[in-house]
């Protein structure tokens, strides 16, 4: 039978609590890009015609918080699929551990 085990013990659990990490974090982040906070204006990426729209200046500007949100909830999705194929590899090394050869 032929083993799916890609990592050692350690990794795959440094890899799980780094994925949780990464999925508190990004999901936060997305929140706040979502509801356009303040606080985060240097972190988005601006370009001098974002500004100049006569008509509604604010309306691109919420744009490129709501892509950069986007950007962040797509990145914690990630996160949780390495956080699955992580959580896997330390059930399979569990079991690894108890198997007698």
């Amino acid at each position: 039978m032929p083993s799916f085990i890609l990592c050692g013990p350690k990794m795959a659990v440094c890899m799980l609590v780094l994925s949780m990490w990464g999925v508190i974090m990004l999901a936060m982040l997305g929140i706040f890009f979502s509801v356009h906070s303040a606080v985060l204006i240097e972190d988005v990426p601006l370009k001098e015609e974002d500004h100049q729209d006569s008509q509604n200046p604010l309306q691109n500007v919420y744009a490129v918080y709501n892509q950069v949100g986007y950007n962040c909830f797509i990145a914690a999705g990630i996160y949780v699929v390495i956080g699955l194929v992580s959580f896997v590899q330390v059930r399979l090394n569990k079991r690894n551990d108890y198997l007698v050869r």
